[in-house]
């Protein structure tokens, strides 16, 4: 896997992926990398203050990249194809989507910024657990591993997400207790090219009320890989100018600076949709043995 990684994310780049040619909306944002999207575009983006601290972390959606969204998935990550590589009823595969997008160089060259990348999901018939995901909706992973990493977790037997059954395992590995945000649990969600999902599971939707957004933790080997919102389409639609507390852990493994606020925002002016972490705060890394008290 990780021999093919660098062809194939040649082959995405020529496919469309490219450094965002907007111009910064201000002297404190920052343009990361751009790619197509429905009718529009979608672009990384990071904002800082005058001393330099990060202020928000996103994409941006432009106004028309909601509109004319890939209705089907193109089954790239799909596991026991007959052996002449098509789909029939045993194949199993994540309805997806996917973009890469890295953050701009001001995030990724700082070695206080703990995130370094977007994979950027649409789901157009949504996912499990059936009754809460399963609607049209984006998931918006802010990466912390390599690219390279995530791309090698494998699709496979295992699992409700079928992934290799290795490295399922290998999700499913808890964390020390001071790096569970409170009301998170491991759903045994361990899904190719992301990793294991820890969810909250006192979320509106989960308590019999319409999933919108929801906010979820990444995690494998035992670490936290990447921080997500997951926010519908039809959300999105109702242009909301929306930030939501996120539920921080006690203790973090890496220097840096962490978010406490998820925003999901429309711009009247413009059209554009972001969707972004904010209110970044400074956490030293914790000592691994006393976090796993």
């Amino acid at each position: 896997m990780r021999t093919r990684l660098v062809p194939l994310l040649a082959a995405a780049l020529a496919a469309g992926f490219c450094p965002s040619a907007h111009a910064q909306a201000s002297g404190e944002r920052s343009p990361g990398w751009s790619t197509p999207l429905g009718k529009g575009t979608a672009t990384s983006y990071a904002e800082f203050d005058k001393q330099g601290t990060p202020e928000a972390i996103g994409v941006v959606f432009s106004a028309t990249a909601l509109d004319g969204l890939p209705a089907a998935s193109d089954h790239h990550r799909c596991h026991a194809r007959t052996k002449e590589g098509t789909l029939d009823a045993a194949t199993k595969c994540q309805e997806t989507v996917e973009h890469v997008l890295p953050l701009p160089d001001a995030a990724v060259r700082r070695d206080d910024i703990p995130f370094k990348w977007v994979l950027l999901n649409w789901n157009h018939i949504g996912h499990i657990p059936p009754g809460i995901y399963d609607v049209p909706h984006f998931d918006v992973h802010f990466e912390m591993a390599s690219i390279e990493d995530i791309f090698a977790i494998e699709p496979g037997p295992c699992g409700p997400e079928y992934v290799r059954c290795d490295q399922f395992e290998i999700g499913k590995k808890p964390l020390p207790s001071d790096y569970v945000p409170a009301d998170y649990k491991s759903v045994d969600a361990a899904v190719p090219a992301m990793g294991n999902h820890l969810i909250d599971l006192t979320g509106p939707e989960f308590n019999k009320q319409p999933f919108t957004r929801s906010w979820i933790y990444g995690v494998y080997g035992g670490k936290v890989i990447f921080y997500e919102e997951m926010v519908t389409r039809a959300h999105m639609l109702s242009k909301p100018n929306t930030c939501t507390p996120i539920k921080s852990p006690k203790a973090v493994d890496t220097r840096g600076y962490y978010p406490t606020a998820s925003c999901i925002r429309h711009d009247p002016a413009t059209g554009e949709y972001t969707v972004s972490m904010e209110g970044f705060v400074l956490r030293e890394a914790s000592d691994w043995a006393s976090a796993a008290k």
